[in-house]
């Protein structure tokens, strides 16, 4: 049992190696930020890709237009009209009124009348910025409403690459008070008639609780960021989606009136009745504009009376009815998630054999952790799918080039072992089968069943004495060449040449289990072995036309049980077979010399063979006699076919 766990380990070692290569890598390339523009990206297509949700009939937008600017003549719109705006809405009774417009000095005529309204509106909420940054500086509250205590933060967090994502339930001011962003003032003033406020869950981990919600400040690696800035109460910006059926953008999302149509008393009469109302400016030529995972161009990105008015809803739709935050993984989760997709990446670079199916399963899977990663957001989870996409295929793709780095290996083993040595038919199977045949660089010792066959040539001593040793060589060369050829022919393996003999394997390095293969085998032999002779008798008419020396062969033919394998060093390594078979072939090579005495080829074959050749080959049978080195005597048969 250790010794099969050991050889899968052993099998596994690539996947063990690349997978927690690739996923540190990917996790080392996301820490440095490497993937953020990627994973923000991802998010955005999300965004987009999310189901139309109904109009939020909570909130109301009262837009101050390009129109609207035209027909009072100025901006900013004096207090005077701005009162007026204010008593309108008031009279149909909201529940909130928020003023998303600066009025930290007065605009006359009318200031003292917008104060006294100021004082007399307990559910309006002004706006003030708390923090300076590149898209201006800091503006302070109007005075009548800090005085009141109606002030929120109207700050907007933008990413780097220019969109919003994340927004501010709260933060310090410079004298280290807690200010409520605009949209948690607007919220909770809303939510009062429903008895429902914030409370403390969790001191030490900053949870705080809202009805059916309960929030968690965002940390500065959380989901897709990276060392963001997380000062202050920051969560997630989960916008309700933006479909545009006509000019702008945000048609669909919130009901919106104008100034104009206000003043003008052209809007239904209880239009803001129990509502939140958001009043600010939508005009293109103030650049009141910010970018958001909906916006494709300037003109269809929306005001900031709009990304505040989408903050409230979300708040609100949270209390109440429980709608999904964008929540995220710890750390450790994401890492593991990166993991398991480096592993699945890396299991199919190596278990797929052809290219085309390991780029099918990579597109395939890859889709399938894209349908995960969506499914996941549709529930309220931002989940890393840049980096495990990237783990996929980058574990995949080093599977890929550690198999062919392996393959080459064992290709390179199989072509040292076997070299010229076997047929092409052979060499393709044995490659076919590396897998089962090869270890560590070695074919591995295997018991089976094969036939052996040895050669020796008459007279070859007598020959070398009389022969120039170059012209010895270039003659000897010129019969293994012919007898090689035809050993792989038949579909032999050439063991090794010792001299003048050859040595034969039929049945081998594939094992032969069944009857009628181990016949193939035998029949084989002797088919090769008939061939030679008959190809050497063709070579002696041309050596004897040359002035060459003239031969003849003998033949030794055994089957039986063998092992195969790779005997050596790596160095030195040869693939060669052991066994009594091996030694009663070469002993019936050497049996008796003088029965080839008038003949060209004597082939002499052991029981065994005899018995898968029988009616294929005419044989008789010598008798039953001893061989040297053997206790037990063999029936030996010649086959008289040459």
């Amino acid at each position: 049992m250790w010794k099969n766990l050991k050889n899968q380990l052993w099998e596994w070692r690539g996947i063990f190696i690349a997978v927690p290569t690739v996923a540190a890598l990917t996790i080392a390339l996301r820490s440095v930020g490497g993937l953020q523009l990627l994973e923000w990206a991802a998010l955005d297509l999300f965004f987009r890709w999310r189901p139309p949700e109904p109009t939020e009939t909570r909130i109301v937008l009262v837009a101050i237009e390009e129109s609207d600017i035209r027909k009072t003549g100025d901006w900013p719109i004096s207090d005077l009209i701005l009162a007026q705006l204010l008593q309108k809405i008031k009279q149909q009774k909201p529940r909130a009124i928020g003023l998303d417009l600066y009025r930290d000095l007065p605009v006359e005529p009318g200031t003292e009348k917008l104060g006294n309204l100021f004082e007399s509106t307990e559910n309006l909420i002004g706006i003030q910025k708390l923090v300076g940054d590149a898209y201006g500086e800091s503006v302070a509250p109007s005075p009548k409403l800090k005085e009141l205590g109606q002030i929120g933060a109207a700050d907007i967090l933008i990413d780097k690459d220019g969109k919003v994502r994340r927004f501010l339930l709260s933060m310090k001011n410079s004298e280290g008070e807690t200010v409520y962003s605009f949209a948690v003032r607007l919220a909770l003033i809303y939510l009062q008639q429903e008895d429902i406020s914030l409370e403390l869950i969790d001191r030490e981990k900053f949870k705080v609780g809202l009805g059916k919600t309960t929030f968690v400040p965002l940390r500065k690696n959380d989901g897709g960021y990276v060392d963001v800035d997380a000062g202050g109460f920051q969560i997630l910006f989960n916008p309700r989606s933006h479909v545009c059926r006509g000019k702008i953008e945000h048609c669909d999302v919130f009901e919106t009136v104008t100034m104009t149509e206000v003043l003008e008393n052209r809007i239904a009469p209880n239009l803001f009745r129990d509502r939140i109302v958001l009043i600010g400016s939508t005009a293109a030529s103030l650049k009141d504009r910010f970018f958001t995972a909906f916006s494709n161009s300037y003109l269809t990105a929306p005001a900031g009376v709009e990304i505040h008015a989408d903050m409230t809803s979300q708040l609100v739709s949270a209390a109440l009815e429980n709608r999904p935050l964008l929540n995220v993984w710890p750390d450790g989760v994401e890492w593991g998630w990166i993991g398991l997709w480096s592993g699945i990446g890396a299991i199919l670079g190596w278990k797929l054999l052809r290219f085309r199916w390991k780029a099918a399963s990579i597109l395939v899977v890859g889709g399938s952790a894209i349908a995960i990663a969506y499914l996941a957001f549709l529930s309220g989870w931002w989940i890393p799918i840049v980096a495990p996409l990237l783990a996929l295929v980058g574990s995949a793709v080093a599977m890929v080039g550690y198999t062919a780095y392996i393959e080459s290996e064992d290709r390179e083993t199989v072509m040292n072992l076997l070299g010229q040595h076997v047929s092409p038919k052979i060499a393709q199977a044995v490659w076919s089968d590396r897998h089962q045949l090869l270890k560590e660089g070695q074919i591995l010792g295997q018991q089976m069943t094969a036939t052996v066959l040895f050669t020796d040539l008459k007279g070859f001593t007598r020959i070398t004495e009389r022969t120039d040793a170059e012209q010895l060589m270039f003659w000897l060369n010129d019969y293994m060449k012919a007898m090689s050829a035809i050993v792989l022919q038949h579909d032999g393996v050439v063991d090794k040449f010792i001299g003048d003999a050859i040595m034969a394997v039929f049945g081998v390095p594939i094992p032969s289990t069944r009857r009628d293969e181990i016949a193939r085998d035998a029949i084989a032999a002797v088919s090769c072995a008939v061939a030679m002779g008959q190809k050497l008798r063709s070579l002696n008419q041309q050596w004897q036309s040359q002035g060459r020396p003239t031969v003849a062969m003998r033949v030794g033919i055994s089957t039986g049980m063998v092992v195969a394998g790779s005997l050596g060093s790596r160095q030195r390594l040869n693939y060669t077979v052991l066994g009594d078979s091996v030694n009663v072939a070469a002993r019936l090579e050497s049996y008796d010399k003088s029965l080839l005495e008038g003949g060209i080829c004597r082939i002499l074959i052991g029981e065994e063979t005899y018995r898968y050749i029988q009616g294929q080959f005419s044989a008789e049978c010598i008798g039953t006699v001893p061989l040297k080195g053997r206790e037990k005597p063999v029936k030996v048969y010649q086959v008289t076919e040459v």
